[in-house]
């Protein structure tokens, strides 16, 4: 019985450990910056190929 009582508490305290869930965590922001900033690009590209400088200036180089 006591072989039991020690393995159910080491069971209990690994399942305590929340060392991933940081991981996790990291991947996740990691995720959104990198969603955040190919959105801004898409939405800056588009409206720097529209501009009227974009076109202007090499013809003036």
């Amino acid at each position: 019985m006591k072989r039991f009582a020690t393995w159910l508490g080491a069971r209990v305290a690994r399942a305590d450990d929340e060392t991933g869930q940081g991981l996790a965590e990291y991947a996740l922001i990691l995720a959104l910056i990198a969603l955040a900033c190919v959105a801004a690009l898409v939405t800056l590209g588009q409206a720097i190929a529209n501009s009227p400088g974009f076109s202007v200036l090499p013809g003036a180089l």
